[in-house]
């Protein structure tokens, strides 16, 4: 990747951004709280969804990523064996498995002030394995720079995924027009 994508301020969903995410996942949202980053083509990438479900089922998913080119790219990173590859350092580079394990409290934490999930892991894996790229990728988007590693790492192996347009197109509402 050329460059990732610049950090952006978490806002609250518009009726815009839920019709993209039906869009992207083919499906209305569950526990969307916020848009936790938007592509740099103006839609949203990762969401941040509530600890619990609407219907009080766990979620400790924080962060979740929707743009589906963005999770093509990551699904062809973990196929390629780079979470192994992760997984394999964290045990052989404690200073990475120390700034991994730092992203785990950070996760735990930001998903704490929503709601304690207790004896709920973090996610993808953290803090001792690499299990999931799309969650690691959709912490380092939210979060910004510098707080999830790996995420850092598999967001700098991704193309530029935005650079051939949005993932989804959603159409504005146009005022229905009077006789």
């Amino acid at each position: 990747m050329e460059t990732p994508p610049p950090s952006t301020p978490r806002t609250e969903p518009t009726d815009a951004d839920v019709a993209a995410f039906k869009q992207q996942l083919g499906r209305p949202p569950r526990g969307l709280r916020a848009i936790a980053h938007r592509c740099p083509c103006g839609q949203p990438d990762v969401v941040e969804t509530a600890p619990r479900l609407p219907d009080g089922t766990p979620f400790p998913t924080l962060y979740y990523l929707t743009c589906p080119k963005a999770a093509s790219a990551i699904g062809t990173l973990e196929a390629n064996g780079v979470m192994k590859e992760m997984t394999e350092r964290l045990a052989t580079d404690p200073e990475l498995a120390a700034a991994y394990r730092a992203a785990h409290e950070d996760y735990i934490r930001r998903r704490d002030e929503i709601e304690v999930l207790q004896g709920f892991p973090s996610a993808g894996g953290m803090p001792d394995r690499v299990k999931c790229l799309h969650v690691l990728v959709g912490h380092s988007l939210a979060a910004g720079p510098g707080v999830n590693p790996l995420g850092d790492e598999a967001i700098a192996m991704l193309p530029e995924w935005w650079r051939k347009g949005a993932c989804v197109t959603v159409a504005e509402d146009k005022p229905e027009e009077t006789a």
